[in-house]
C-alpha cells in the first residue's frame, strides 16, 4: 500500500507550491496558512477549506490538477477562532489583504459549514460567488456535541484526537480509501491543541445555516453513497435547504473523496465552474478549456451529476 505522503505528486506539491503565512488580525497568533497557485490574473479564484482533520495541503492533487488545467486555486488551513461570527470576519479580512471582491468556495464538511456561515455572514455585500459543498452539513446539532462545545477548550490534545478519529471509517476499505485515511490521521498528528479544540468548537457550537440569505447563489452538492461521518438524514436537509443546487454523486470515497476520488472530485469542480466561463466571475481563462473537452472527461469517467 502506497503512502499518500511520500508519493511523487505530494512530493512535487510541497517543492513547487509554497506554503505563505498571512497575518490580518490585531492578534499576532492568528495565522492563515495558504498556498496560492495558478494565474494571478484570476480575480475569482476557487479556495478550498479543509474538515477538522485537515491542513491546507490535503487538497494538493486539486492544486494540482486544476491549476495545470488553467484555474487559480488557493488551498487554506484556519488559525484558531472559537466562533463563526469571529471566523467570518477573519476570513472576510484575508480576502481583503489578497484583494479578492468575490470568490468561489469548496468545503468540505466543517469547511463546508463554514463556507455557508461566510456567504450568510456577507450576504448584504456578497463575497461568495459559488459554493461547492462536499459532505457538509448546515445544522452542528446533527452531531450531538453542541452541550460539550464550550469544554473542548480544556481537553487534551490525545482526547480531541480521539473524537476525530471516532468519525473516521472503521470497517472495510479500498486501497485508495485506506491512504486517504492513513494521510488524514498524520495531518491530524500535525494539529496543536488549541488548533483541535477551536475546530471542534466550531464544529459543534449551537448554529444553523440560514438559507434565505444565500438562496440566489449557485450551488453543487457533492457526497457518497458510500460510508461517511454525514448522517442520510444530514444528506437529505442539505438537498431541502438548497432544492436547485446541482447534486454531484460519487459512489464510493468515504470522508475523504478529494483524496481518494480526486480525479472524479476534479472534473465535477470543473462542470461546476464551467457555468461562470466568459464571465468576470470565471476561475480560468475560458480559452484554456472547452466544454466539449470536459464533455469527453466526464464520459470516460462514466460520472453522473443530477440537475435540479
Amino acid at each position: 500500500m502506497g503512502e499518500i505522503k511520500v508519493s511523487p505528486d505530494y512530493n512535487w506539491f510541497r517543492s513547487t507550491v509554497p506554503l505563505k503565512k498571512i497575518i490580518v488580525d490585531d492578534d499576532d497568533s492568528k495565522i492563515w496558512s495558504l498556498y496560492d497557485a495558478g494565474p494571478r490574473s484570476i480575480r475569482c479564484p476557487l479556495i478550498f477549506l479543509p474538515p477538522v482533520s485537515g491542513t491546507a495541503d490535503v487538497f494538493f492533487q486539486q492544486v494540482l490538477a486544476l491549476t495545470g488545467w488553467g484555474y487559480r486555486v488557493i488551498a487554506l488551513q484556519y488559525p484558531v477562532y472559537w466562533d463563526h461570527l469571529e471566523f467570518c470576519d477573519g476570513f472576510r479580512k484575508l480576502l481583503d489583504h489578497l484583494q479578492l471582491d468575490k470568490v468561489h468556495l469548496f468545503g468540505a464538511s466543517l469547511g463546508g459549514f463554514l463556507a455557508q456561515k461566510f456567504a450568510e455572514y456577507t450576504h448584504k455585500s456578497p463575497r461568495v460567488h459559488s459554493l461547492i459543498l462536499c459532505n457538509a452539513f448546515s445544522d452542528t446539532s446533527i452531531f450531538n456535541q453542541t452541550w460539550t462545545a464550550n469544554s473542548f477548550w480544556l481537553m487534551p490534545a490525545f482526547m480531541l484526537k480521539k473524537i476525530v478519529l471516532g468519525n473516521f471509517s472503521s470497517g472495510p476499505v479500498d486501497p485508495m480509501m485506506a491512504d486517504a485515511i492513513d494521510f488524514m490521521v498524520d495531518r491530524l498528528e500535525s494539529l496543536g491543541q488549541s488548533e483541535l479544540a477551536s475546530r471542534l468548537t466550531l464544529n459543534c457550537q449551537n448554529s444553523y445555516v440560514e438559507p434565505h440569505k444565500i438562496r440566489d447563489i449557485p450551488v453543487t452538492i457533492m457526497d457518497v453513497f458510500d460510508q461517511s461521518a454525514l448522517s442520510t438524514e444530514a444528506k437529505e436537509e442539505m438537498y431541502k435547504l438548497y432544492p436547485n443546487a446541482r447534486r454531484a454523486h460519487l459512489k464510493t470515497g468515504g470522508n475523504f473523496p478529494y483524496l481518494c476520488r480526486s480525479a472524479e472530485v476534479n472534473l465535477y469542480v470543473q462542470i461546476h465552474l464551467l457555468q461562470f466561463h466568459g464571465t468576470k466571475y470565471a476561475a480560468i481563462d475560458p480559452s484554456v478549456v472547452s466544454a466539449e473537452e470536459l464533455e469527453v472527461q466526464k464520459s470516460r469517467l462514466g460520472l453522473s451529476q443530477e440537475e435540479p
